[in-house]
């Protein structure tokens, strides 16, 4: 089954133009094109789900070029390729430890809150010591205020 740039577009909530960059870039090599149309067949849809992955990741356009490149050059360029998905699984994990300790301190805050409002100030709240926070939120209050990322 084929595609058109449309119906990519809407799949990957990608502007049109994105496409048309990715293809001109030698993202898809073995693109076919019926009457100057492009067709996206399943291969395409896999390599532009692996493009994606690598932009969330934070990886910029020219090292998902390079990657591109090494994956036409075939099976002698796995140990890069390789390499470049460690190096991205760790920034991603990285991210993740630091998100989970902003996550960390939101829930705090919305506990702190949700408490103020019940008591209708913070001094307790100013008062109170880790020990007598509920265990999920002294969890939480630990992990936002501790120092290390």
């Amino acid at each position: 089954m084929y595609y058109t740039i449309g119906q990519i577009s809407d799949m990957f909530k990608l502007p049109v133009s994105t496409l048309r960059y990715y293809d001109k870039e030698g993202f898809s090599p073995n693109l076919k094109r019926v009457s100057g149309i492009r067709r996206f067949s399943e291969t395409e849809i896999d390599t532009l789900r692996v493009i994606e992955c690598l932009k969330k990741s934070g990886l910029e356009i020219k090292d998902i070029k390079l990657f591109m490149d090494w994956c036409c050059k075939g099976a002698e360029t796995y140990p890069q390729r390789k390499e470049l998905f460690e190096k991205q699984k760790a920034a991603v994990e990285k991210e993740i430890l630091r998100l989970n300790k902003v996550l960390d301190m939101i829930k705090y805050k919305c506990w702190y809150y949700e408490q103020a409002i019940k008591d209708g100030n913070e001094d307790r709240l100013k008062a109170i010591t880790p020990d007598e926070m509920p265990e999920e939120i002294r969890e939480a209050f630990i992990s936002s205020h501790s120092e290390h990322d």
